[in-house]
């Protein structure tokens, strides 16, 4: 890591103690109910109590499984769908007006129909989630391998390259930056997906658990809940810049 990125990152730390501090203290001060507003101190004893007890990691388990399972389905369809599309016009006009139909209706209002099918739990949670991302990943994918410059197609014909070929060997390599920004789209949004698909159709997760610290009145608990899933997101969010790391590695020019 460079020096600069390291004074980026204490400025960041920094910026986020500070605002910590400032919450902390308008807390106290202004006498704020924990049920409004609870101080941060309270979130980080109720955070640690749940982890401590096991309370948090059954809840914890299940949204992170969802998301996998979400992601992996979702980014799946949506990456072999953005390929066929991007190489039969005739399949992109076919298919391209149900795609959009299908991310402009409300996620949240499909959920009951979810539930319905598949019933409460897992089912229905990584339906929903896969649902959500696969958008990005299909558009991102179906754009990105439409960019290849043309002299550089115009090269793969000349030299006798197959279809098959020009596309594993060119318009992919081009177009992998793009895909792997649509990736870490997607990974964020199926998050949001899990989530909400909690709220409604499953009795474990985290979106279960901040529905049920919302029926208690019990803020801390809900404050400490939006950490682990703030959390959760960051890691998912790594690991995606891990992969586009290796997977641009062969890339990557040297110096």
């Amino acid at each position: 890591m460079s020096r600069s990125a390291r004074r980026m990152g204490l400025a960041s730390l920094a910026l986020l103690a500070a605002l910590l501090l400032a919450w902390e203290w308008a807390a106290r001060s202004l006498g704020l109910s924990a049920l409004v507003l609870p101080a941060p101190s309270r979130v980080v004893q109720a955070l640690q109590a749940g982890l401590a007890s096991g309370y948090f990691w059954p809840h914890l388990r299940a949204t992170a499984l969802a998301l996998l399972l979400g992601v992996v389905l979702g980014c799946g369809i949506g990456f072999a769908a953005g390929i066929a599309m991007a190489e039969s016009r005739w399949l992109r006009a076919l298919f391209m007006p149900y795609v959009v139909v299908s991310q402009v209706v409300p996620k949240l209002a499909l959920m009951p129909l979810f539930i319905l099918w598949f019933g409460f739990g897992l089912t229905s949670t990584v339906v929903i989630t896969a649902l959500i991302c696969f958008f990005p990943l299909l558009e991102t994918t179906l754009t990105s391998l439409r960019q290849v410059p043309p002299e550089r197609l115009e090269l793969f014909r000349m030299l006798g390259a197959s279809r098959a070929q020009v596309l594993w060997r060119l318009k992919l390599p081009t177009g992998l930056p793009g895909i792997l920004a649509g990736l870490r789209v997607a990974v964020m949004l199926a998050l949001v997906g899990a989530v909400v698909g909690e709220f409604m159709g499953a009795s474990q997760g985290l979106g279960a658990l901040v529905i049920a610290a919302q029926g208690t009145m019990d803020t801390p608990l809900m404050f400490a809940v939006l950490v682990l899933i703030a959390l959760l997101g960051m890691c998912a969010y790594q690991a995606t810049l891990l992969l586009e790391r290796w997977l641009l590695r062969p890339y990557a020019p040297v110096s």
